[in-house]
This record gives C-alpha cells, structure tokens and sequence, in this order.
C-alpha cells in the first residue's frame, strides 16, 4: 500500500516513519509538509526549507510541500491540504501516517478531513506512554534537537538544546517528555532511517508570539536578513 507521511522535521513524525518501515506494510512514496510560503520555514516548527530539503534526501523521500501563508486561515489551509489529497489519490496513495500521539481532537480533525477521500489516516504511535517513546527514540539513535519551545512552558534558553535525557531530566513537572502539548517542537538530523547524519550548526535565537526558536542551518549556509526570515508560526492548530 503507497503511503505518505505528514512530515513536520521533527521526532514523531521521524519515528511513526520509522515504525512502519519496520513493520514493511506500507510503501513510503513522499513527505507531506506544510512550508510558511512567507518565510521558507516548516510551519510552526520554524524549520528552514533548505535544512527539511537535507532531511528528506537523507530519508530517500520525495517532497510533497503544501505551501501557505501567514497568517494562515483555516480555510486556505484547509483547500490547499485539499488539493493535496486529491493529488495524492490520482497517484495511488492510500494512506497518510501521522506521527500524532494522543491529542483526540487532532486526530479527530484529520479523520474528519480524509472521510471519503480515498486516503486513511494511520497513526502508529497513538497512546503510546510518552515517557517510554522519549526513550525508546534516544535508544534508537535519534539526534534531534529543540527548534522551537512555548515561553509559556519552558524557558528560552531550551530552544536549540539537544533532545536527550539530560533535556528529559530538566523539563519542569507537567511538560510532556515528548512535547505533544505544544510545549516544544523539534528537528531531527540523524535516524535509522536516514542514510546519513544532516550537518546541521545553529544561528540566531529569538521570541516572537510567545515562542523562542533557535535557528538551524546548514553549515555551508549563508546567512542574510532575507534568507533567515521570520520563523513564526501558522496553522498553529494543525500539526504534521
């Protein structure tokens, strides 16, 4: 079965890709990923374009980019994912893997969206302890690191940090370990299922809208006002 996966450069979606290569039941054909057309950036996760490019070689996937401004209204948002899907039928896809892990609203929402599409949400992940994820991600040799946190959970001096156990250890009472809350959002440079490590160096950090990103670039990547943009979010209630 042709599948994509909503790819959003971080953790679960890495590992629910991970997951299901090893299980062997669905052929991985692409990455779905909504991209901030005004500034070049993963949404929410304030990725740049170039550094998700880096990703999805490294992962043998062929991008699928959903691009969308800022601000983003539902309804664009929801027509262009539309328009997606539809394409995405008339190449065969039949499923779409969400890295989701036990927020019932969202995946309601994405469940809600596919019916009668042709495409079936999987979740692999889904009620999964995330404690026992966090960890099962590290011992399986993921090198992640923090993009972006909410100022309101955590503070600004975690954005940039590596996703580790020592970052485990740290995370004040009531932050979930995998940050599904929206408590942060990451991006991940190594994998199993990468076939190499992403060279990744990190620039500025900044906090806009309540969020504190650090920004990471490749290393061989000049930095300009106009390529380092403005990595604020959108369609901040749907993630990939």
């Amino acid at each position: 079965m042709k599948a994509l996966i909503a790819w959003s450069s971080g953790k679960d979606s890495a590992f629910a890709l991970h997951e299901v290569r090893r299980a062997g039941v669905f052929d991985v054909v692409g990455a779905l990923t909504t991209v901030t057309e005004t500034f070049g950036r993963v949404s929410i996760h304030g990725v740049r374009r170039e550094v998700l490019q880096a990703q999805l070689d490294a992962a043998g996937l062929p991008p699928r980019i959903v691009e969308i401004p800022y601000p983003c209204p539902n309804g664009i948002y929801e027509a262009r994912m539309g328009e997606a899907v539809t394409r995405a039928v008339s190449d065969g896809i039949t499923h779409i893997i969400f890295g989701d892990l036990f927020l019932a609203d969202v995946r309601a929402y994405r469940e809600d969206k596919l019916k009668g599409t042709g495409i079936t949400p999987v979740f692999p992940l889904w009620g999964r302890p995330t404690y026992q994820l966090a960890q099962d991600m590290l011992e399986a040799g993921f090198e992640t690191y923090l993009a972006a946190v909410d100022l309101n959970k955590l503070p600004a001096s975690f954005a940039g940090r590596r996703f580790d156990r020592a970052l485990l250890d740290d995370l004040p009472e009531g932050v979930d370990q995998c940050g599904e809350n929206g408590e942060f959002h990451t991006c991940v440079v190594n994998a199993p299922i990468f076939s190499r490590r992403v060279d990744v160096t990190f620039g500025e950090r900044v906090e806009r809208d309540g969020l504190g990103y650090c920004d990471i670039i490749l290393p061989d990547q000049r930095i300009t006002p106009s390529s380092s943009g403005n990595p604020m979010k959108a369609a901040s209630a749907i993630r990939t």
